[in-house]
């Protein structure tokens, strides 16, 4: 027999914006060359999106509302995120996979109408705790991470007010929270679902990187823009846990890898394809 590399998609939702996020999915995906080859579809800016012929499924962050689209790539996006559950729902092997990220978090989250999707009153910027519910302990993909563990969150939407009955219904499960505000009388919002057994999102950037987003936030503009909006000590407390290996340096390296190396394990069980 010969042997077959898996197939990963990276679905780009940034709309042609200026990010750090794809280049660092990318980085991730690379960890996994020998196992996976790898295509980026510009869903926004283009109306790409791929077909039901990849195995994994790496859904991007992007500006803007989650509920906001133009009608064609937003239609095409929720199309293939149903016939992901359908094939998998059906039965059919290999299973597919498929991770949301942030916007694309949101966005699937609406798609099985889990709950509120709702503009934050100030956007969320910077590096915060996220905490692991009960369930999301014992979920591989946070398997080696401290509870709270911290990640890079930048949004101006969220998930909040989750349904239980429809998360039932779904047999979707809360993995993660935000940080804990007893100052604040605000919802806390959730901050990763497992919607399936080959389906998992968060509402946060688990890509991010230490070294990309320290050289992005020093650059002399962007560092003066983000103290002129948020204050100097918010600037400091983002690059000192930028620079902590236990902060998001871990996270980097373990939520997308978990994904990634459970997703190949469960594929390589399946028995349905040959691995170089």
């Amino acid at each position: 027999m010969l042997s077959m590399k898996l197939r990963l998609a990276i679905l780009d939702l940034y709309d042609g914006t200026a990010n750090q996020g794809m280049r660092c999915i990318q980085e991730i995906i690379n960890r996994f060359s020998d196992q996976m080859d790898w295509e980026v579809f510009d869903v926004r800016a283009k109306n790409e999106v791929p077909s039901l012929d990849f195995d994994i499924y790496i859904s991007s962050g992007g500006p803007g509302s989650p509920l906001d689209g133009n009608g064609v790539w937003d239609t095409k996006w929720f199309s293939l995120v149903q016939s992901i559950w359908d094939w998998n729902s059906a039965g059919n092997y290999p299973k597919k996979y498929m991770f949301f990220i942030c916007h694309s978090f949101q966005m699937a989250c609406y798609h099985f109408n889990l709950g509120s999707i709702v503009p934050r009153r100030s956007m969320s910027f910077g590096t915060f705790p996220i905490h692991q519910t009960n369930t999301g302990v014992l979920d591989p993909i946070f398997k080696g991470l401290a509870n709270p563990f911290w990640a890079a969150d930048f949004r101006n939407w969220q998930f909040i007010e989750p349904d239980a009955a429809q998360l039932k219904a779904v047999g979707a499960e809360i993995l993660a929270l935000e940080k804990i505000r007893p100052h604040v009388p605000l919802e806390r919002a959730v901050m990763s679902v497992r919607f399936s057994a080959e389906m998992v999102g968060v509402q946060f950037h688990p890509e991010a990187d230490s070294e990309g987003m320290i050289l992005h936030f020093k650059d002399e503009e962007r560092k003066r823009f983000i103290i002129e909006k948020y204050g100097e000590q918010k600037y400091k407390l983002m690059i000192r846990d930028l620079v902590d290996p236990s902060k998001i340096k871990r996270t980097n390296a373990t939520i997308l890898p978990n994904f990634l190396s459970s997703a190949i394990a469960a594929l390589k069980e399946q028995n349905t394809l040959a691995y170089i």
